[in-house]
């Protein structure tokens, strides 16, 4: 059974890839693409901000 920061590191590496897959996204005017996106980002900042983990520098996107 993982640990809290074995759950953490995993959940900044997912929000670090949707953030990475949204930025492509707008760069291409995926439109649909970029909204399912922002949905998993939104679902990764609030379980990383209840895990209380600081985003100020992780998070890219900031929305």
């Amino acid at each position: 059974m993982p640990n809290s920061v074995e759950i953490a590191k995993y959940a900044v590496e997912q929000f670090q890839k949707v953030q990475r897959h949204m930025i492509i996204a707008k760069e291409e005017n995926a439109e649909k693409t970029y909204a399912s996106l922002k949905k998993d980002y939104l679902s990764l900042k609030a379980i990383l901000q209840v895990a209380g983990v600081n985003l100020t520098d992780i998070d890219e996107i900031k929305e």
